[in-house]
């Protein structure tokens, strides 16, 4: 099914709404520019998000945030070890019919049932309440008693995990780690930062972010994502990145010696996508070779598995996405 073309008024009057977007977003959230940025990315990507970080670095605050920019219903579900999956999917409830006297099960919504949902701390429930969220995440559905229930659209899941070293964190099973469009990790703030958190949260007025995007607005905006352009020689230095992470076919022996197993193609559609989503952001309709490496860390860190060896030597997946960034030749024709 071919999208048809979106008129360039429609681009420039969305262009100028992402732009209001992030300008809402940074009235509130102080620095983390480049978390806010990728947060935007998986926005327009049509992705989920997981951000990770120790408490009290506002990843659940930067998620509300977003939330409350834009008209979309917002749910947050606050993961624990006594989480079911009944209380993120939903439930069948026994009720009476008044006008036959008969009781019937009928089933009852979940907070899953949102445009954007807030999984908070989503490491603090065991890997059967995390599984819950697969299919949703997945296929935007939920199937319940042999019924499927439709999510609404746009629909997205930003997660927060704390690291998985802090005592009871359960890690997330590979499967639903693949379904994150892209893995965000946030750090400290810098000194200045800091300073202006502490100015701007101890004072009588505590800055709000006003909607200014709607649903309607985001499906146009996601829409128009898969219109830029990227070039046959970016996709295939897309898939080169990719598949040199696999041990199996990477010509690298760092990756050879020290990876259990590497991303799938799932990474290279993320990948793509998420370069198309950061380039209309900049206000381009074709994606550079930049972008494609700005989004390879976030995209690729949770796809990789290194195993044992690569652990003892303190080798991690980060340290791995540079590694294969510095040595991956250029594309030849990356404008072809």
């Amino acid at each position: 099914m071919t999208t048809a073309p979106i008129a360039e008024t429609d681009v420039d009057l969305l262009l100028s709404r992402l732009a209001a977007l992030r300008s809402e977003v940074g009235k509130v959230i102080v620095g983390q520019h480049e978390t806010v940025e990728h947060l935007l990315v998986a926005l327009l990507a049509g992705g989920h998000c997981l951000l990770e970080g120790v408490p009290g670095l506002a990843k659940t605050l930067m998620v509300r945030t977003l939330g409350d920019a834009m008209h979309l219903t917002f749910k947050r579900v606050q993961f624990t070890p006594d989480l079911m999956p009944s209380d993120i999917v939903g439930t069948e409830i026994l009720e009476e019919d008044h006008g036959t006297g008969r009781r019937v099960f009928r089933y009852q919504k979940g907070p899953v049932f949102a445009h954007l949902l807030l999984a908070d701390e989503i490491n603090r429930s065991p890997p059967k309440t995390q599984a819950a969220l697969l299919e949703a995440m997945q296929e935007r559905s939920v199937t319940y008693g042999g019924e499927t229930y439709a999510l609404p659209r746009p629909f997205f899941v930003l997660a927060t995990q704390n690291p998985i070293e802090q005592e009871g964190t359960y890690p997330l099973p590979e499967a639903q780690l693949d379904r994150f469009l892209l893995h965000l990790r946030i750090g400290y703030p810098s000194a200045e930062e800091e300073l202006q958190v502490l100015e701007a949260t101890t004072g009588e007025r505590i800055a709000e972010a006003a909607p200014v995007l709607g649903a309607e607005e985001v499906l146009l905006a996601q829409s128009l994502v898969r219109q830029v352009h990227v070039s046959r020689a970016l996709l295939r230095w897309a898939v080169e990145l990719v598949r040199a992470t696999r041990p199996a076919e990477s010509r690298d022996a760092k990756i050879r010696d020290v990876v259990d197993w590497g991303a799938g193609p799932r990474a290279g559609q993320a990948l793509a996508l998420a370069a198309k989503g950061r380039a209309l952001l900049g206000g381009r309709l074709s994606v550079t070779l930049d972008d494609l490496r700005a989004l390879a860390p976030p995209v690729l860190r949770h796809r990789l598995l290194v195993g044992f060896r690569g652990q003892a030597e303190g080798v991690t997946a980060e340290s791995l996405v540079s590694h294969l960034l510095a040595t991956l030749p250029d594309p030849q024709s990356p404008l072809d």
